[in-house]
């Protein structure tokens, strides 16, 4: 890699991660020899599309992308335009097809709704029947908070956003075993407004003054790993691969709610009070005070 397409990495990890596609579009334009690497290394969110042939959501990223169209893991078809783009052997479509109504199950279990796509393609030009294969594949999951209408009973403080996750994988068979690479990645945006009254202020009316504002979390997330399993048939990967996705979604979930929410709470805690200087001085006297009467009641 040059280091013009370095920096240009550089600059984007420094923007605003809800404007991504926004500011690869830009990037693209001003740099376009540099466009194909951009769109292959920056991970975006994933592109909500209807199948309108069976009726079904998918997703769309640059592993089902062929020119400006999609393929439906519904229907195997490039959609919006047939482009003649790749498509899985028979062998491995059959598989694609099992995976994805697994995932679907695993969607609606962990997510409660949201989208699921998984899509498979072969590494070999000539992929034989009966024999040892190896292939690539991707399960993209994606669930969107959307901002409650003016109608709806919600809250206004109710939060809004996003989650985007891509596994990546590649298998290779061995026998009566399979070993698993997994690249996963987790985009997440989290939006809420917040309400505040002023407390313990002199000469302001409390229900006459309200703050408004926001909080933004987001940003992504991207880890590695490597299992072999056991494999006595073809349909064996279908649990080996959803094992592998659930455990880590289970771990990046509870990185990221350590991480970036735990965090993120001990530093805004530690920057701003919402309650006034006087209350404040109120509670440590009331504190001082209580400790006072405990120690001389140990004495």
């Amino acid at each position: 890699m040059s280091v013009t397409f370095d920096s240009l990495l550089d600059l984007l990890r420094r923007l605003p991660p809800t404007r991504v596609e926004e500011n690869v579009n830009t990037l693209c334009d001003l740099a376009p020899e540099y466009a194909d690497d951009l769109l292959g290394n920056v991970d975006q969110p994933l592109k909500i599309l209807t199948d309108s042939e069976k009726g079904r959501d998918f997703l769309g990223c640059d592993y089902n992308r062929d020119g400006d169209s999609f393929r439906s893991p519904w229907s195997n078809n490039y959609l919006p335009n047939s482009t003649g783009g790749p498509i899985p052997s028979n062998r491995l479509r059959e598989l694609e097809i099992s995976l994805n109504s697994a995932f679907d199950t695993y969607r609606e279990m962990y997510f409660e709704g949201g989208i699921s796509s998984v899509y498979l393609w072969d590494l070999e030009d000539d992929p034989g029947q009966g024999k040892e294969i190896s292939f690539a594949g991707v399960v993209l999951m994606k669930k969107v908070l959307s901002k409650p209408s003016s109608q709806s009973d919600l809250p206004e403080t109710t939060p809004t956003g996003s989650w985007d996750s891509l596994h990546v994988f590649e298998c290779q068979e061995r026998g009566r075993s399979a070993k698993y690479k997994l690249t996963s990645t987790v985009m997440l945006v989290l939006e809420t407004k917040t309400l505040a009254k002023p407390q313990g202020i002199k000469n302001i009316d409390e229900n006459q003054v309200k703050g408004n504002g926001g909080v933004t979390l987001s940003g992504s997330m991207t880890r590695q790993a490597e299992v072999d399993y056991p494999l006595t048939n073809s349909a064996g990967h279908i649990p080996n691969i959803g094992r592998m996705v659930e455990d880590m979604e289970i771990k990046m979930r509870n990185l990221l709610s350590s991480v970036y929410f735990g965090k993120t709470k001990d530093v805004i805690n530690d920057l701003r009070s919402q309650s006034g200087l006087e209350l404040k001085s109120k509670e440590d006297l009331l504190r001082a005070e209580l400790a006072g009467k405990l120690g001389a009641r140990k004495a």
